[in-house]
């Protein structure tokens, strides 16, 4: 079953990635009942960066199309949907879906994994999630320092604690390719990327204040705590002048844009 099959999401096709738009409520209704069929699903966060991936990538573009539910993450993602007519219901950020998913998580007494980022953040998020929402079971955690070498010994070490949710947060090149990879393998219903979310729980990184969020600059408030990230921020506008330019082609799903 994927996103594109699965007619109880609603989509919009962004350059042929198939994004969802649902609302967060909808969005966590939804994943509940991923857990509650034991089906492995894979969640993208997606921002207008991942789009651009995948449009370099003709791999990076199939592995999009073939999960199971990706949601707009990035403001950049929310406007490019309602400028070409199909808008989304909101915006769907990660680190809230995260929060989302361990409140209802904890009447269920869900079992969480956390997999990524380095040996003291990973502790640090972990311990933070664990405090926050006493309920969730925190079965396991690792950092994300292994090779391909080690895939088989991470994937088995997370498959016998049978979690129900995973959080995946390695590079950006590597963390949606390695879900897709052992997301069958893994077995776990809710696999989910999240980028830097585990930086924000373990407080290395803080959430962008509630004005840079209302003007849809949460891109420009990371940008500052991390001025590194400026090479890969170049692709917010060459997203947004794309979609001007093509505003009539967006939403068309051939291969040639």
């Amino acid at each position: 079953m994927t996103a594109n099959a699965n007619a109880s999401v609603p989509i919009v096709r962004i350059y042929g990635v198939p994004v969802s738009k649902m609302n967060m409520k909808d969005t966590v209704a939804y994943l509940t009942g991923a857990i509650e069929s034991r089906i492995p699903h894979q969640i993208i966060t997606a921002n207008p960066i991942m789009i651009m991936s995948a449009l370099e990538d003709p791999a990076y573009m199939e592995m999009m199309r073939r999960v199971e539910l990706i949601v707009p993450d990035g403001a950049g993602l929310v406007w490019a949907a309602g400028y070409v007519g199909q808008p989304v219901a909101e915006r769907v950020p990660g680190i809230d879906l995260i929060h989302e998913l361990m409140r209802t998580g904890e009447s269920r007494r869900w079992k969480v994994y956390l997999l990524g980022t380095t040996p003291d953040t990973i502790q640090a998020a972990a311990a933070k999630l664990a405090r926050d929402y006493p309920l969730i079971d925190i079965v396991g955690f690792r950092d994300g320092y292994f090779g391909e070498a080690e895939d088989r010994q991470v994937v088995d070490s997370i498959r016998q604690l049978e979690p129900d949710i995973l959080l995946v947060g390695r590079s950006s090149s590597t963390q949606e390719p390695w879900i897709s990879k052992y997301k069958r393998d893994l077995d776990v219903p809710v696999i989910m990327g999240v980028g830097g979310s585990f930086d924000v729980l373990a407080g290395k990184l803080k959430r962008a204040p509630k004005i840079f969020q209302k003007l849809k600059l949460e891109w420009f408030y990371r940008l500052l705590q991390e001025p590194s990230r400026f090479g890969r921020m170049l692709a917010l506008p060459k997203f947004a002048w794309k979609v001007i330019r093509d505003k009539q082609n967006v939403l068309k799903t051939d291969e040639n844009h």
